[in-house]
């Protein structure tokens, strides 16, 4: 019975170290420490929207429209509480220049990143060889001895 329970027990060690050696090649993977930066790097990005909407649009907004307090005095009383839609809506355009930066982001910045990729990882077409050119040149004396136009094609584009 006891050598039953010491094997069991090291059977569960096994796996418990198996499992803790599994999380940490996931854990010190570069796309988890990629995304952590990404997610660190976002959460102080939306500190300065938020300031920024907070801050600056908003008041300026509160300026504009009348009202006690900017928009922090819109409110309107339901039921005998006040439900304070002034912050709402300053929490929705929060939400929208977010929104449009991250889009503005993604799809213009890393859309180009992309693009520069693409064009850097396109090999440049060898030169022709000298096979290549004889068969060019007799393709194009056909062409002219037929009457038609001759269009130089590169190499790569002939029939095999």
């Amino acid at each position: 019975m006891a050598t039953e329970v010491k094997v069991a027990a090291a059977a569960m060690s096994r796996r418990a170290t198996t499992l803790l050696e599994e999380f940490k090649a996931f854990a010190l993977k570069g796309n988890v420490i990629d995304l952590a930066i990404g997610v660190v790097i976002g959460a102080a990005f939306a500190k300065i929207i938020d300031s920024l909407v907070k801050h600056l649009i908003m008041p300026i907004i509160g300026a504009v429209l009348p009202g006690e307090k900017g928009y922090l005095g819109w409110k309107f009383t339901l039921g005998g509480s006040e439900v304070p839609y002034g912050l709402f809506i300053g929490e929705v355009i929060n939400f929208l220049i977010v929104g449009f930066a991250l889009f503005i982001f993604l799809k213009k910045f890393l859309g180009w990143a992309l693009r520069q990729k693409k064009q850097e990882e396109q090999p440049a077409t060898p030169p022709l060889t000298k096979d290549q050119e004889f068969l060019a040149e007799i393709r194009d004396l056909l062409k002219t001895q037929r009457g038609q136009s001759v269009d130089t094609k590169p190499a790569s584009a002939l029939p095999a």
